[in-house]
C-alpha cells in the first residue's frame, strides 16, 4: 500500500483532541491507541488507510499547509491568528470559546477608545492587530504564551486578549469583558493540494461529518 493510499489527520493536543478522536470515531475514521498521551507521533490504521499525527495545538495548520498532513482539526482562532494557507471544510460545532478583551475591573475606562496606545498582553497578536485596527486604534502588543491573565496584574500591560470559555478564570483574577472580538469552534480544515487530489474521501468524509453535525 503506498503513502498516497492513505489520508493523514493532524489532532491538536488539549482540549479538542478527545472530541476530535470521539466525532471521527462516529464514522470509523479511528486507528488502535488513538490518544493523546500516546508516546507515538504517528498512529497508523492500515486497513483504513489512516494516520494520525497529534501534536500541538499551534502547529496544526502548519502541518496542513505544508501537506505533511491532509487533515486537521483546530479552532477557528487557531487558523486566524496562524495565517497559514488552509481550506476550511466544516464548522465542526464543538470546542465553543469566544475571544475577549478583558481589563482589572478597577481600572475600567468608560470607552474602548480610551485604551487606545495602550498594552495588550495576547497569545493572539494578528487577530487583536487586526481587531484594534479596525477600531482605529493603536497599540502595543506583548506575546505571551501562557497565564496571560498575570500581565494586567503585575502591570505589564493594561488589558489582555484571551480566550474564554466560561470567565471563571477571568472573575477569579479580578478581571472583566470588555469586548467580544470573535467567537471560535472547531474546523475541520484540508491542505489545498490534497484536497484536489483526495477529493472522493475527503468529501465523504465531510458528508458524514456533516449529518452527525446536523
Amino acid at each position: 500500500m503506498q503513502e498516497k493510499d492513505f489520508i493523514t489527520i493532524a489532532l491538536p493536543k488539549g482540549k479538542l483532541f478527545n472530541l476530535s478522536a470521539q466525532m471521527l470515531g462516529k464514522i470509523g475514521w479511528t486507528a488502535e491507541g488513538l490518544n493523546e498521551k500516546s508516546r507515538k507521533l504517528i498512529i497508523t490504521n492500515d486497513d483504513a488507510r489512516l494516520k494520525f499525527i497529534i501534536t500541538k495545538t499551534a502547529d496544526v495548520p502548519t502541518y496542513v499547509e505544508y501537506g505533511a498532513a491532509d487533515l486537521g482539526i483546530i479552532g477557528k482562532d487557531v487558523i486566524l491568528e496562524s495565517g497559514k494557507d488552509v481550506y476550511e471544510l466544516l464548522d465542526l460545532g464543538f470546542g465553543k470559546c469566544r475571544l475577549t478583551m478583558a481589563v482589572p475591573k478597577d481600572k475600567r475606562r468608560a470607552r474602548l477608545e480610551d485604551y487606545a496606545h495602550t498594552r495588550v498582553a495576547t497569545k493572539f497578536p494578528r487577530i487583536a492587530e487586526n481587531f484594534f485596527a479596525s477600531q482605529g486604534m493603536q497599540m502595543e502588543y506583548i506575546k505571551l504564551n501562557g497565564s496571560i491573565e498575570l500581565a494586567p496584574i503585575i502591570s505589564m500591560s493594561e488589558s489582555i486578549v484571551d480566550i474564554v470559555e466560561t470567565g471563571t478564570t477571568l472573575r477569579e483574577n479580578n478581571l472583566e469583558e470588555i469586548v467580544t472580538i470573535m467567537n471560535a469552534t472547531a474546523r475541520l480544515i484540508a491542505n489545498r493540494v490534497s484536497y484536489k487530489l483526495k477529493f472522493e474521501r475527503i468529501n465523504s468524509l465531510v458528508e458524514e461529518l456533516s449529518k452527525i453535525i446536523a
